[in-house]
């Protein structure tokens, strides 16, 4: 649900300037974080109730997967075995963010997020800049070959696993091609999402707390060169003062509401 400290009107004429940005510029990327996928019942890692209230941190090291056999079954069962990256769906913001694309009104996303759902929605993969990687990979810490998870269940039953995957290849050591702590964001993609962010017009933060760095730079990479912030997220963020539009609320129902407005100025009919 939206902040009901704003008045209705208020919150339709903020929804209406973004509509005007968007409609207006050139080029408009998305930056997502967690609150995005929270819609989609993923939980996020920090907040009361996220994993690091029901996990230690410290497991999620790239030292202790590459040492401890044991910390390696663990992540397995809870971030691919479990199955709730697999279930889950993209909500209204997902899709909101994917039908801008469609009518052509974004550039790219950058998400901070590892769950697939923007390409699910149907974002075009080469569009989503992945800062902290996908859950749906494993990629081999020897060879370097990337499976996807569907596949290896595919080809191997969870018991044959011994708890977790090898490369079915050179039989070296498979990582879920995510960023664990420790580990550097992939250089190409942190370079190209921040080309995008320098050369925007318009960079939309949808569902990020903008705590997490290098990834929370792109707001002021896009704000020092010249192009307009809108923040929305549930709670506050510290570069709040810094947006041109501040919307705190449920990134469905305020995309949603957004999209209908751009629609409604590109004279967009449903087919």
């Amino acid at each position: 649900m939206r902040d009901f400290s704003m008045s209705d009107r208020e919150f339709m004429e903020k929804i209406d300037a973004v509509a005007d940005m968007i409609w207006m510029a050139g080029r408009v990327v998305v930056f997502t974080g967690a609150g995005v996928s929270t819609e989609s019942g993923i939980p996020d890692f920090r907040s009361p109730g996220g994993l690091w209230d029901r996990f230690d941190p410290d497991d999620f090291t790239i030292g202790k997967f590459l040492r401890s056999a044991q910390t390696r079954r663990k992540q397995w069962r809870i971030l691919i075995a479990g199955g709730a990256l697999a279930e889950a769906q993209p909500n209204r913001a997902h899709l909101a963010v994917a039908e801008l694309e469609k009518i052509g009104k974004l550039n790219c996303v950058i998400t901070q997020n590892i769950d697939n759902l923007h390409q699910k929605a149907g974002n075009a993969p080469e569009k989503v800049y992945e800062l902290h990687g996908n859950m749906r990979w494993l990629k081999c810490l020897s060879c370097g070959d990337r499976v996807s998870v569907p596949e290896m269940f595919r080809e191997t039953a969870l018991q044959e696993m011994d708890g977790f995957p090898f490369c079915a290849k050179c039989q070296g050591l498979m990582k879920p091609d995510v960023i664990f702590f420790g580990e550097a964001l992939p250089e190409k993609t942190l370079r190209d999402a921040t080309w995008q962010a320098r050369n925007c017009d318009l960079l939309l933060v949808i569902g990020s707390s903008l705590v997490v760095y290098p990834a929370a730079y792109m707001p002021m990479y896009a704000k020092d060169a010249g192009a307009r912030l809108v923040i929305i997220n549930r709670d506050e963020t510290p570069y709040d003062s810094e947006a041109d539009v501040l919307l705190q609320g449920s990134a469905g129902e305020i995309m949603s509401r957004i999209l209908d407005a751009v629609k409604h100025r590109t004279g967009f009919k449903p087919g």
